[in-house]
């Protein structure tokens, strides 16, 4: 697996199902989302400010860049339960190797800023993510059980790594258009 063909693998719309615990709160949460992964070819200036604001030097060359959108629902909200939560990201993968990289996300996973991660891949195609924001680490991993079924786990750590604040893992099933 490489980070073209993830990301073609990964192209779609998608429901998921995802079950978080926090530790901070001591709180369980259940979270479905509408996910819609789509390649992005529309403005290359975006690309360029992207790059351009991350520590990546400009020559290094980018590959298969997606936008993602999401729309969730989460049965722990506080103040209001039906309270739907979305966005959405530009992300561009900028490989190293074949099997490793950086990705660089317009709004972070754990944080709402601007992302730089660390990618690689391991040998049964597991991809794994590793992003340091200013308040927290994040580590995902994302492995598909068939063409169109997907995991997805994660755990966010205090910035310093010492302590976990949250695990979560969710199942993405790809909507089947007929």
């Amino acid at each position: 697996m490489d980070i073209e063909q993830f990301v073609a693998q990964s192209i779609g719309e998608w429901r998921s199902m995802r079950s978080g615990h926090s530790l901070a709160f001591q709180q369980f949460e259940d979270v479905l989302s509408e996910i819609s992964i789509k390649r992005f070819t529309e403005d290359h200036q975006k690309i360029s400010e992207l790059i351009q604001a991350s520590s990546q030097p400009t020559n290094n060359q980018y590959c298969a860049p997606f936008c993602m959108e999401w729309n969730a629902e989460s049965d722990w909200e506080p103040d209001d339960p039906s309270e739907v939560s979305s966005g959405s990201c530009l992300i561009v993968p900028i490989p190293m190797d074949k099997k490793s990289g950086k990705l660089l996300r317009s709004v972070g996973y754990a944080e709402s800023a601007a992302a730089e991660s660390d990618y690689r891949f391991l040998e049964d195609g597991t991809f794994i993510l590793n992003t340091h924001y200013e308040q927290s680490i994040a580590e995902e991993r994302i492995w598909f059980i068939s063409e169109h079924v997907r995991c997805r786990s994660s755990v966010l750590k205090t910035s310093a790594g010492s302590g976990i604040l949250q695990a979560s893992f969710a199942s993405e099933v790809r909507k089947i258009s007929t």
